[in-house]
């Protein structure tokens, strides 16, 4: 649904941290001065990376941390985590398939990134050449032009479900991104196609949409 209603065009077809393009088939069109020396085969493909990891929002659900009785695989060994959650918990699904939570990314990045929190980290160098994504020290800072977004994504996941709450570290840092870095007309449209097909609003970006004049 992502791929077909919500980023329907190619000028729209751009990933959150770098602005590789994408084509229908998933293939990544690398932007000049690209570079990753992990995860080469994931690069060649779009991926829908969870903003607000699954793995911070998924632990507060006992499947996760846990299992459940009903989560036993073909060989007769029970499991937990991510797909425990999934065959157990409604609200878990909701929250994994959010779209709100979730953009496009090289799949490099995708994995490179994996679940470690957003700070800044002013003394590390960019990760992916020209593209101005940090991982280091298992944290991760994004371009600056992906905060915003990033940021709106984290608070409405904050202010939506119970089951996800910010440290207050994380909180200071996401309403500072948010204040420094108001939403575009492209967010906006984004946000206002995913609540047509999703069918609930994200109260954070409906009110920054109206006040910066894109609704």
């Amino acid at each position: 649904m992502l791929e077909k209603d919500i980023y329907k065009t190619a000028i729209e077809r751009k990933t959150l941290y770098c602005k590789a393009g994408f084509d229908g088939t998933k293939k990544i069109i690398f932007p000049p001065g690209f570079t990753t020396a992990k995860y080469i085969k994931r690069a060649k493909k779009v991926e829908w990376e969870h903003v607000v990891p699954a793995e911070n929002f998924g632990r507060n659900f006992k499947a996760w941390r846990e299992g459940d009785g009903t989560c036993i695989n073909s060989k007769g060994k029970t499991f937990k985590g991510r797909r425990c959650a999934e065959k157990t918990n409604q609200q878990y699904r909701l929250m994994q398939s959010d779209m709100y939570n979730l953009y496009p990314a090289i799949g490099a990045v995708n994995a490179s990134r994996s679940n470690y929190n957003f700070v800044m980290l002013a003394t590390e160098k960019s990760s992916f050449g020209s593209c101005e994504m940090k991982i280091a020290k298992r944290k991760a800072e994004p371009p600056k032009n992906a905060r915003g977004m990033i940021a709106r994504s984290y608070l409405y996941m904050h202010q939506t479900y119970d089951r996800y709450a910010m440290s207050g570290q994380q909180l200071k840092l996401m309403n500072a991104w948010h204040k420094q870095l108001p939403v575009t007309q492209w967010e906006c449209l984004r946000g206002q196609r995913i609540a047509d097909k999703q069918g609930n609003q994200s109260a954070i970006l409906d009110k920054s949409c109206a006040l910066a004049g894109f609704k």
